[in-house]
This record gives C-alpha cells, sequence and structure tokens, in this order.
C-alpha cells in the first residue's frame, strides 16, 4: 500500500512542473506524518486498542472525533479508492486494448474478490516484485538525471517555484502551484487513513499489550492498571521494534519519493509533459523509455500498475475496517453485527462507488488522484496528530498503573513532532486549501 499513485503519478508529475524545488514538501511531509505514524504505533503497542478506539476517548461529547473521523473518511474513502481504480484503469488501457473505463472496472473486481476472500500471500510475492522493478528503475533514472547537490541542497528549502508558461498551456496546470504541492504533501508518506491502518497492521503482528488481542476491541482498562514493571519493561522492547519498522519505512518512503520526482523533473521536465487525463500512462513512462526504448517504457506500465492495483486492494482492505470500528462505536447496535459482515457491509458499497466514479470520472484520473490526497491526506491530518498528542500524554497515564507509566512515559520529543505537525498540517488546511479546493 505504501508506494501507490502518491509516488507513481504526484511525485512525478509535481518534479515535471515544478522541477527540484519542491524536494522539501516531501522531506517535511513524510518527516511530519512519521511521528504521526509513530505515535500511534506506540499507543496501539502500550494500551492493545487502535487509534480508533483512542479517538473515542477525546474530552468532549461522548464520540465526537469518532463521528468526525466517521463522516470525513465515508468521502475521503469513496473519492480516494475510486480515483485509484481509475488511475489503473488507465494503465491497463495502455497495456491492452479495453477502454479505461473496463480496465479500471476490472481492477476493481480484481481487488474486491482479493480481499474479499483474505487471499493476499501469493499477491504480496507478484506485486512486491513488480513494485520492486519500478523502484529500481526509477531510482537508477534519478540517478542518471540528479542534477548536482547545489540543486538538490536548494531545494531543501521551503519556497514555491512558479509554473512554466508550457505548463498552465491548454490547462495541464494551474497557474497556482500549491495545486501541484498539496496533494504530494497530501500522499506522500499516505494519508489520514494509512496511519490508521498502521495500527491495525501493529495489532496483527502481536507487538506489546496487543497479543492475543482481535481488532475491534477497547483496551482491557484492568490489564493496564494492574501492569506490573516486568511487563512495562517487555512492552518497551515492542515499542523499540515499532521505531525501527517506522524509521526505516521514512527512509524508504523519502528516497523513492524524491526519486520519483527527480525522474519526472529530469526526464519529463525537458520534454514539457505534465501527465494528465487517459494518456497519463504513455507519458509517465518516458521516465523508463527515455533509457531502455520501448520495452522500458512498457516495463514501467506493468510495474506502475501493480503497485497502483496493490495499493488498491490494500485500501479495500483498510477502508472498511476503519469505517466498521467507527460505526462500532457510534453505532453500537451495528457493532453486534459480526466483524466479517460489518467489513463487508462497507466493501460492497466502495465496489459500488468504484464502479462509478470510474463510469463518470475514469478519464480524469489526475484530477481525482489529486483530490483524494487533499481529502485523506490533509483535511484530518492536524486533528490526528492532535488526538494523538492527548493520547500519549493524557489519555495514556490514566490507563496504565504508576509502575508501568514511569517505564512506558513517551519522550517529549513525540510532543514536539506532533505539536510541528499540528501547526505546518493546520496551516495547509486553512490557509492553502480553500483557494485550491
Amino acid at each position: 500500500e505504501y508506494i501507490g499513485s502518491g509516488e507513481v503519478i504526484l511525485a512525478t508529475r509535481t518534479g515535471a512542473i515544478l522541477g527540484t524545488g519542491v524536494i522539501w514538501a516531501i522531506v517535511f511531509g513524510i518527516f511530519l506524518k512519521y511521528w504521526i505514524g509513530i505515535s500511534g504505533a506506540r499507543y496501539t503497542v502500550c494500551t492493545g486498542e487502535g487509534m480508533i478506539d483512542l479517538f473515542s476517548r477525546m474530552p468532549g461529547p461522548k464520540n465526537w472525533a469518532v463521528w468526525l473521523v466517521l463522516v470525513a473518511q465515508f468521502f475521503s474513502g469513496t473519492v480516494a479508492i475510486g480515483s485509484l481504480a481509475s488511475a489503473a484503469g488507465v494503465f491497463i488501457n495502455a497495456l491492452i486494448p479495453i477502454t479505461p473505463y473496463f480496465g479500471g472496472w476490472a481492477v476493481t473486481i480484481f481487488a474486491l474478490l482479493v480481499v474479499w476472500g483474505g487471499g493476499f500471500d501469493f499477491l504480496k510475492m507478484v506485486m512486491s516484485f513488480f513494485v520492486a522493478v519500478v523502484l529500481l528503475g526509477v531510482i537508477y533514472v534519478a540517478y542518471t538525471v540528479f542534477p548536482g547537490w547545489s540543486a538538490f541542497v536548494h531545494g531543501l528549502w521551503p519556497a514555491m517555484p512558479s509554473v512554466p508558461p508550457w505548463a498552465q498551456a491548454g490547462g495541464a496546470a494551474s497557474a497556482n502551484p500549491w495545486r501541484e504541492v498539496l496533494p504530494l504533501l497530501g500522499w506522500s508518506a499516505g494519508g489520514f487513513a494509512s496511519q490508521v491502518w498502521y495500527s491495525y497492521w501493529i495489532m496483527g503482528a502481536g507487538y506489546g499489550a496487543t497479543g492475543g488481542r482481535k481488532q475491534g476491541e477497547p483496551a482491557d482498562v484492568s490489564f493496564l492498571r494492574d501492569m506490573s514493571a516486568a511487563t512495562a519493561e517487555r512492552i518497551k522492547g515492542w515499542c523499540r521494534v515499532v521505531y525501527t519498522d517506522a524509521t526505516v519505512a521514512m527512509l524508504i518512503g523519502i528516497t523513492v519519493t524524491i526519486s520519483f520526482l527527480l525522474a519526472g523533473a529530469g526526464v519529463l521536465g525537458p520534454k514539457q509533459l505534465a501527465p494528465e487525463g487517459e494518456q497519463v500512462a504513455f507519458q509517465l513512462s518516458t521516465i523508463f523509455s527515455s533509457r531502455w526504448g520501448q520495452f522500458g517504457g512498457y516495463l514501467f506500465m506493468i510495474a506502475g500498475a501493480a503497485a497502483l492495483i496493490s495499493t488498491q486492494v490494500g485500501q479495500l482492505a483498510g477502508w472498511p475496517r476503519l469505517l466498521a470500528d467507527a460505526c462500532r462505536i457510534c453505532i453500537p447496535r451495528f457493532g453486534k453485527l459480526a466483524w466479517r459482515s460489518q467489513f463487508r457491509i462497507f466493501l460492497s458499497f466502495f465496489f459500488v462507488s468504484n464502479m462509478t466514479i470510474v463510469y463518470m470520472l475514469g478519464y480524469k484520473p489526475v484530477v481525482l488522484v489529486k483530490t483524494g490526497a487533499i481529502l485523506d491526506g490533509l483535511l484530518l491530518t492536524p486533528l490526528q496528530a492532535l488526538w494523538l498528542l492527548i493520547g500519549l500524554f493524557v489519555v495514556m497515564p490514566k490507563m496504565i498503573s504508576r509502575e508501568g507509566w514511569r517505564i512506558l512515559r513517551p519522550h517529549w520529543i513525540f510532543a514536539a513532532g506532533l505539536i510541528l505537525a499540528v501547526l505546518v498540517f493546520g496551516y495547509f488546511c486553512i490557509f492553502q486549501i480553500p483557494f485550491i479546493l
């Protein structure tokens, strides 16, 4: 799920239009989301419950934060999943002679069948191979077109380059560069939902206090209040595992996303190509075809399609879980249904919404992807960081024994990272998003 439209489409397109001057957006965006993801994972390891249950513990009216998440993520998920199907359909259309609509529908049906039956293992091996191909290829291309360390370091300084006239011609890009940068910020390292899914992954892996527990179960408060020093030390060891996992993911994400941006700046920019519309797959494939001819172009489209389809599978596996979790808390009667039934109700809805979005807007994959990135990646992100700050430093001390809290108390650096994320993403939401939507 980690490598998808944010890297393959948005980073490459942004590099083609704005060049290397926005490297800072990738580094800042992923670094700040790192603190959101690692804080949520730490809370789950220490308490045994997912991020949605944490949101239900926010001060104020009962479950107000979960209701907000439920409504916002219902719409965000609908647009985001539909955008992935549309983009993947365009890649399929570039490979075989079927319309983008049928390509998007085929991807939706395939992803639905995989998620419905839970047959991920073989798919992960196949998709991982193709995603590795596109990653290694784009890193090599980025190396060959590297602009030099002076330009690279200059791109780390927060400044906004202007959109070149050629990109504005014909409406391929707006004169406002934030229309390109904000979606990239939104989906670099995933959005709001991806951080929630990370807490589900922690639960599935059985780290720390999640051992033997299932998704959809709030924390065992009696266990936490009686936590011994030995138990807290064991859980703290799992926290270190999470730190390593999240840090490696952050470094990989920054490297890969910058590589796509450099490839776009070095290959597509000089050709004055701003990937857009139904030609987006062919235009993006220029990154490989410029080095390895027609074979390279086809290889990029195959690997790019695999990255988008695997992301689609990940999103169809994740968003129904998130929404079912929120409904369990907000609508108790819904929570009485078997978990698989809850999951499949939302999965069925997304199947219908995908088919509809692909049919109605499948010819505008970039517009859909950018919209999904803003809705999921930015709108609730400052609140997510704020809620995690409250969760780690206000909620957790009341749940865990005094003896356990002395050992599991988070370092002040978590507070600093989350506060910075609140301020930066809050600025984007208040001062930039209203002018581009």
